[in-house]
């Protein structure tokens, strides 16, 4: 058995009225086996870090000078 990482991502624009269509190159890549298919908005993200952010305050800097990086 032969194995082989594949990422295949599309940006698909559905106007209103239309329905969605997968490119030709998409399906013809696809075959046999298990598969995951994601479908989300653009501009979506899975890791949001704002909240973390939103928290830092001025009086925080320098909070973490003294960890050492790695």
């Amino acid at each position: 058995m032969k194995e082989q990482v594949v990422h295949l991502a599309y940006e698909i624009e559905v106007k209103p009225g239309e329905k969605l269509t997968l490119p030709p190159a998409l399906v013809d890549n696809v075959g046999a086996g298990l598969w995951l298919i994601t479908v989300q908005p653009v501009g979506t993200s899975v890791r949001v870090h704002d909240a973390f952010l939103n928290s830092y305050a001025p009086e925080d800097e320098g909070l973490y000078d003294d960890d050492p990086v790695g």
